[in-house]
């Protein structure tokens, strides 16, 4: 009897595994309407509030994906209602808020999730940018730095330096720092860094190469398809860089940020 007792939540085990699972691969193949049918299916379903939460901001991810940042903001909320220290679900809605213009409200949910996790990367990237953002260099300086003093190695925070010095003007200290990284690790992320670079240096030529070499690298890194629609704009092919910009968006590029250059495309 016992056994016959436990069946029901075995089975029910294993088929929670299986969405998860079928939630998981949607969002690796950048099927953000299936992962976020999966995922909504997942929170509405789970019982216990750490994987509830979980569910829910991957929810709000996927939506995010897909432009739905209303509901995105609804699930990550969530989220947090869920399971109020989850650092991850904080840098997302730091991010979000970001990203929308809220700067005082993206730093809120920064130091409130940096309180939970002192070492979490992505809420320092976010919290450099905004300060960044604001003209507020030093401390933008400063979080990157930071990073650097618990992961040394760490890529984004090395490139976040060079990237200050670009927006600042310094694009030949910016350039010099991009070539020193792609000597010791040519990947797709340096590659697409120092485009930008060469393309706000006027120098084309060697932002096609970088950026091409960067998706040889990588295809599937959306940035290096904006960074590549930014060129083809400027050198007035407006139909690839749509195409590139479309591109970007399919794999999982939110294209509210790009609504500005979305406007290009339209059919007049």
């Amino acid at each position: 009897m016992k056994i016959l007792l436990l069946l029901p939540i075995l089975f029910s085990s294993i088929h929670y595994a299986q969405d998860a699972k079928a939630a998981e691969e949607c969002f690796k193949k950048a099927d953000y309407k299936c992962a976020e049918e999966q995922y909504s299916k997942l929170a509405g379903q789970e019982k216990i509030q750490k994987f509830q939460s979980e569910y829910y901001n991957n929810l709000g991810t996927s939506q995010r994906r897909l432009g739905k940042t209303s509901l995105a903001f609804k699930s990550y909320e969530s989220a947090l209602k869920a399971n109020p220290l989850s650092a991850q679900v904080y840098a997302n809605l730091a991010s979000l808020h970001g990203q929308r213009g809220s700067k005082a409200k993206a730093l809120e949910y920064v130091n409130k999730g940096l309180q939970i996790e002192p070492e979490n990367v992505e809420m320092y990237l976010t919290r450099s940018r905004i300060y960044d953002d604001t003209g507020k260099k030093d401390l933008a300086a400063q979080d990157l730095n930071q990073i650097l003093s618990f992961d040394p190695e760490n890529i984004y925070a090395r490139t976040g330096l060079a990237n200050l010095k670009k927006n600042n003007g310094d694009l030949e200290g910016a350039l010099k720092d991009y070539n020193r990284l792609l000597a010791e690790k040519p990947e797709s992320l340096l590659y697409t860094g120092r485009a930008d670079v060469y393309f706000k240096m006027k120098k084309t030529k060697e932002a096609f190469a970088d950026v091409n070499k960067a998706i040889s690298i990588d295809p599937t890194f959306a940035q290096s398809y904006v960074t590549r629609a930014l060129i083809l704009f400027d050198s007035g092919k407006d139909k690839e860089a749509c195409s590139n910009l479309d591109k970007a968006v399919n794999l999982g590029y939110e294209k509210t940020i790009l609504t500005d250059y979305y406007t290009r495309c339209e059919k007049k």
